[in-house]
């Protein structure tokens, strides 16, 4: 599968081979939605929780007494139907996140991965290198028509990292922390030439 390699100023740089394992095979929405769903199960924090009945503070006195009184019977006023009470049944800290299997986490990549392509908004890109104003990226993200980009390189450029840090929806990530959540988040998915080199070796 022959893929043109463009430069950051919209130029030419040959061509590269994408293996078809990896680039054109058929997307699987049900597993995208899968990985999808587990990767924001673990992003989030479940840090969330309220007081039960047993950590309210305050007295451990019975209010009154048990007859005679013509109200209903109470025991303590930490009891949940007291305004200063205890929840009932109240959210406490957990972890949201489950395991997923390998084979469908590298499913759910090559199939997002297999849609940007065949939609045609892949780009391989030659190297981010010689960019480190944010001026100047914003300009050459301008003429590529890319408001929404998602640049996956092998190991990130730290001064081009810098330059586009400000830009809206414009993001760059290392080859290990490529996703399938961030890619269909984004619009286009730019892959630098040593990017793709990673990334075969990741999903081989």
């Amino acid at each position: 599968m022959e893929y043109d390699i463009k430069t950051l100023d919209n130029g030419s740089a040959g061509q590269v081979d994408l293996p078809e394992a990896i680039f054109a095979q058929a997307p699987r929405t049900d597993i995208m939605a899968r990985v999808v769903h587990w990767q924001l199960a673990k992003r989030r924090a479940g840090t969330h929780r309220t007081k039960g009945m047993g950590e309210i503070s305050g007295t451990t006195k019975k209010p009154y007494k048990q007859k005679g009184t013509g109200s209903a019977r109470q025991g303590s006023l930490r009891a949940p139907q007291f305004r200063t009470g205890g929840v009932v049944h109240g959210p406490v800290v957990r972890d949201h996140g489950y395991d997923l299997p390998k084979k469908v986490r590298k499913l759910g990549l090559i199939s997002a991965l297999s849609q940007k392509a065949a939609e045609g908004k892949l780009v391989v890109l030659d190297t981010t290198s010689g960019v480190t104003k944010t001026r100047e990226a914003q300009a050459k993200m301008r003429a590529f028509g890319w408001t929404s980009a998602l640049i996956v390189d092998g190991a990130v450029d730290e001064r081009f990292g810098l330059a586009i840090r400000n830009l809206p929806k414009i993001d760059v990530l290392p080859t290990i922390g490529a996703n399938v959540y961030d890619i269909l988040n984004h619009d286009v998915l730019v892959i630098t030439r040593a990017g793709l080199e990673a990334l075969k070796e990741r999903l081989s």
